[in-house]
């Protein structure tokens, strides 16, 4: 904001903000305030009236003396419940709305868990067959007819330009979304067969997007896996040594019970980066997606993690989405994506010689770092 010298409009978004909030305010204390005088009128307006009538039906002889008074006292009796019965209209307003909104997020329909088939630890085969998905009512689907298929234990980079839907293909792996066409299956069972809960116990994910907790950096590391809550510090140091997080955990005022504050902001980006790799090592699990991991790094920590992911790669089913094709030049396969589509796919050579839209996008980078 105050580089490109945004004060005045901040400014002026807040006031309008708070202008409007005034205004509902203004008219809910107006509201309020209104009840009791108004009611307090209403009521004196019907005794006076119902007084007058009365007077004319005594003067009548219609009434008695005894008649005309117990009638007036049922009606002062009337007005303090009258009052308190006004007074529950605004609380009762308000209770309403907060009811809706919640009742409108308790009709959400819930995460669909599907099949309760377990799989203990899966070989790690993902096959592809048709997939497409489309956000919403979006124009355009995001994947279309994807054919792919992931034997166990092999490293497949995802590349393409952006947009190309990459990171949607990864995210139907863990269910994050369900595909919109086609299937995908997990040693040849389909995930919506699989218990939902066992399909992610054999997925580790870590993304540019680093997510950490307010928590110690033990927690951090064995989150989601720790057994009653009880860590195993051994595999957590051990984490921490694959991911070269050792020096650096040995350097905090507290060690392995260090808190590293909301999202990890006592942490560098590379350090964060790699607690959320160590927590992939911790997990252990057969199926690993790395969405651009390295991306938070400098060239030393780059070439120290890229070392242990390639150890954490060894006998592990692993997606890698990568933009950087220096990164997965070693990839047993590597798929590109176009336009929601697989353009091509082979090995780095392969594809070099094939001289397609991978020998294109890898041209593109070799000038740009070579200049």
């Amino acid at each position: 904001v105050k580089l490109h010298g945004g004060e005045a409009y901040e400014m002026g978004r807040f006031r309008t903000v708070a202008e409007r909030l005034k205004n509902y305010s203004m008219r809910m204390a107006v509201a309020g305030g209104l009840n009791q005088p108004v009611t307090a009128f209403l009521a004196a307006l019907a005794l006076s009236v119902i007084i007058t009538i009365a007077m004319v039906q005594a003067q009548a002889n219609q009434t008695t003396v005894g008649g005309f008074t117990g009638f007036v006292m049922a009606m002062l009796l009337l007005i303090s419940p009258l009052k308190h019965l006004t007074d529950i209209n605004q609380p009762l307003t308000r209770g309403i709305t907060a009811a809706e909104m919640i009742f409108r997020l308790i009709d959400e329909p819930i995460e669909p868990q599907d099949g309760g088939k377990m799989l203990g630890r899966a070989r790690g085969e993902l096959a592809f067959e048709q997939v497409g998905f489309r956000y919403g009512e979006a124009s355009r689907a995001a994947l279309e007819g994807i054919e792919l298929r992931v034997s166990p234990g092999e490293v497949v980079a995802l590349v393409g330009p952006s947009g190309s839907g990459k990171t949607t293909l990864v995210n139907l792996v863990p269910r994050f979304f369900d595909p919109t066409g086609g299937r995908i299956l997990l040693d040849g069972t389909p995930l919506t067969e699989l218990s939902l809960k066992d399909l992610r116990n054999q997925i580790a994910f870590v993304s540019q997007d680093v997510v950490l907790f307010n928590d110690t950096v033990a927690a951090n590391v064995a989150y989601g896996a720790q057994s009653d809550r009880e860590i195993d510090m051994a595999r957590v140091e051990r984490a921490l040594a694959a991911a070269y997080l050792t020096e650096t955990v040995k350097g905090l005022p507290e060690g392995l019970n260090t808190n590293i504050g909301d999202n990890g902001m006592k942490l560098s980006g590379g350090q964060r980066q790699r607690l959320a790799i160590a927590r992939a090592l911790y997990k252990n699990a057969p199926i690993l997606i790395l969405d651009e991991a390295t991306s938070a790094l400098d060239s030393e920590s780059e070439r120290q993690v890229q070392a242990a992911l390639e150890e954490l790669m060894k006998g592990r089913t692993t997606l890698v989405i990568a933009h950087r094709l220096s990164t997965i030049e070693n990839a047993d396969r590597i798929a590109v994506l176009d336009h929601g589509r697989v353009a091509e796919q082979g090995t780095h050579a392969q594809l070099l010689a094939a001289n397609g839209l991978y020998a294109g996008l890898h041209r593109i980078q070799f000038a740009t770092q070579q200049g």
